[in-house]
């Protein structure tokens, strides 16, 4: 039975072992240990390491009040939808649906959802205009296995095809 406190030690640090390969990309590497567990070689003993990380951010749009109007009406009404599928759960004294109630949930949901969109926008425009996503990437990724398995897992990766 290993220590946990040796195994959360050991999550505070750089993998060290035998480099297995470099790659350009995540997914390159990935597939690399998954053909190492279809040839059934112990992954517990391997890491993917990403080396030079980069921080990138890809602006998608402009916002506009127009926008932010939008889409806060539609996430409200989202929200509003669901409440008022919540409130047909509950009949009406005469057994059926009350229709009114689940509108009124919509656009009360969809006029809130404006107004609480509008306001952070407000509040934000002046410092950002724009809207992006952001995304870590590595110049590239290392395989890397335990010392004593660089023979192993090359074997066992010559007996697991590329696909």
């Amino acid at each position: 039975m290993t220590d946990p406190l040796a195994r959360a030690a050991d999550l505070q640090r750089v993998p060290r072992g035998d480099i297995l390969g470099t790659y350009d990309t995540y997914p390159e590497a990935q597939s690399v240990v998954d053909r190492l567990a279809k040839a059934d070689f112990a992954v517990a003993n391997v890491s993917i390491v990403g080396n030079d990380l980069k921080t990138v951010e890809r602006v998608t749009r402009k916002l506009s009040w127009s926008r932010a109007a939008l889409e806060g009406a539609l996430s409200g009404a989202w929200f509003g939808l669901f409440i008022g599928l919540l409130f047909t759960l509950f009949p009406t004294s005469t057994g059926g649906v009350n229709w009114e109630l689940f509108i009124a949930a919509i656009l009360i949901g969809a006029a809130a959802g404006l107004l609480f969109r509008i306001g952070a926008y407000g509040f934000s425009r002046r410092s950002r205009d724009f809207d992006s996503t952001r995304q870590m990437l590595a110049a590239n990724y290392q395989v890397i296995v335990t010392d004593g398995q660089l023979a192993a897992a090359q074997a066992a990766l010559a007996r697991q095809p590329a696909e």
